[in-house]
């Protein structure tokens, strides 16, 4: 007979690790977080400044310039000794020939051996990399080519020039056997080593295809090291007047008919200056013909030339245009406002009539978002539409909603939540407006508004 036993199962006591619960707690809330983050809307802050801004009017001229080109008489090495776009004098030295190549090879020799240039040419090269480095635009890297090729071409030619004189003993004698020619500027003017075809262009010659930049070549003189009779060694650019041509709009054209002096800028690098203009008409299209008496060197590698009509040009508090929106109010007469006997806010009086009839009147301070000389605006935020408001001293009354007004303005978070705030549009352009400063009802200096005037809403508060 098998023995009873009595076997009590033990249960072990539930153990509470509180390390885990923290961590599920801390992961809960940082799930939580997460999703909030992704899911509720970010309202980005700008803080109005002062500003200006123009008008948008840009347009690509053509340069027309009283340009000569000079060709050369003799054949064989070509050597230049005048920096491009440097103002010549008469009979000053311009580029050498060297028919049999002599004087040509000991020219190059000698500039081997130039131990240093004149301080003229360090002056010039400390000043063109001055320049570079305080109108350097990332956007433009292109520019760093252009400003090395410049200086190049400003060693090369002064290098060229201390070498002639090295061995001007040689250069003499090959001249003097009708082999090495020197040739000087037959006028003063600026000089330039390119090409493009337009040189005899003028402003009753010129046709509006010559607008299009598609098709456009020039070439570079420099290139050549070698010279043949009868082409093109360099031009010269005659005179400080010059002519830019402008393609406008037949309402443009209009709009400016009646004067004849016009402020503009380059967009190259933001001059301004006057210039005299005239408005010509050439099956159906319209140009501006701009007339300029100084600064043509400053443009004088130039064919093509952004410019840029400066018609109108304010400046107020500047804002971007993302951050402009519309808002929706009523207009109540002006009359119909009145002072409280405990406030020295203006307010009206509300009409309202209960289940049994009875009617009241009380008395509310709404905010007033813009006003004119008949009507105040304001929003919905004591009354709405069909509320009767009462006149003082008066038997009339006026129904709210009989007029709406649709107000342009930003949305102010100075206090952590979204205030409408109107405003008045002085300029706009594609990215920003110039806006009134020192409205009643609007923004002011350093205000911070929502950057996306459409993604709040009136007291949405600001995370």
């Amino acid at each position: 007979m098998e023995k009873e036993t009595n076997v009590i199962k033990y249960r072990k006591p539930l153990n509470i690790n509180i390390g885990v619960i923290i961590f599920v707690i801390i992961f809960i809330y940082l799930m939580f977080n997460v999703l909030t983050y992704f899911t509720e809307t970010h309202i980005s802050v700008y803080e109005v400044e002062q500003g200006t801004i123009a008008s948008n009017n840009i347009y690509n001229g053509f340069i027309i310039r009283e340009e000569t080109t000079y060709t050369s008489e003799y054949s064989g090495a070509l050597n230049y000794y005048v920096k491009e776009y440097s103002k010549v004098g008469f009979n000053d030295l311009i580029y050498s020939v060297d028919e049999d190549g002599d004087v040509s090879n000991k020219l190059n020799e000698a500039i081997q051996e130039v131990a240093r240039i004149n301080d003229t040419v360090s002056d010039g090269i400390v000043e063109l990399l001055s320049d570079f480095q305080l109108s350097y635009n990332g956007n433009d890297f292109y520019e760093v080519y252009a400003v090395k090729e410049e200086m190049n071409s400003l060693l090369s030619e002064a290098l060229s020039l201390d070498a002639l004189e090295q061995i001007s003993g040689y250069a003499d004698t090959a001249e003097g056997n009708n082999t090495f020619h020197r040739v000087r500027a037959a006028e003063d003017g600026i000089i330039s080593y390119y090409v493009d075809g337009y040189e005899n262009v003028t402003v009753d010659s010129f046709d509006g295809s010559m607008l299009n930049e598609a098709n456009y070549q020039r070439t570079n003189l420099k290139i050549n090291t070698k010279a043949e009779p009868g082409t093109v060694v360099y031009k010269m650019i005659n005179s400080e007047k010059w002519n830019i041509i402008l393609p406008i709009s037949a309402e443009l054209a209009t709009e400016l008919s009646e004067d004849n002096l016009i402020r503009i800028r380059f967009v190259k690098d933001a001059k301004e200056m006057y210039a005299e203009y005239v408005i010509r008409e050439d099956n159906g299209e319209y140009y501006m013909v701009l007339t300029l008496k100084n600064s043509m060197i400053r443009y004088a590698s130039e064919r093509y030339l952004e410019v840029e009509l400066l018609l109108a040009e304010e400046t107020g508090l500047k804002i971007p245009n993302s951050a402009i929106t519309e808002k929706e109010f009523y207009t109540i007469p002006v009359d119909y406002f009145l002072k409280g006997d405990d406030s020295s806010e203006e307010g009206l009086l509300i009409e309202k009539t209960d289940k049994d009839g009875t009617q009241t009147t009380e008395f509310i301070n709404p905010t007033i978002y813009y006003r004119t000389e008949d009507f105040c605006y304001i929003d919905s935020e004591y009354v709405q539409a069909g509320d009767v408001i009462l006149k003082p001293d008066s038997m009339d009354k006026y129904h709210v909603g009989d007029d709406t007004a649709i107000l342009q303005g930003v949305y102010n978070i100075n206090k952590g939540y979204a205030v409408f705030k109107q405003i008045e549009l002085l300029l706009q352009n594609e990215e920003y407006s110039i806006i009134k400063t020192g409205t009643s009802y609007g923004v002011s200096l350093y205000d911070h508004i929502a950057l996306d005037g459409s993604k709040i809403q009136e007291d949405e508060l600001i995370k």
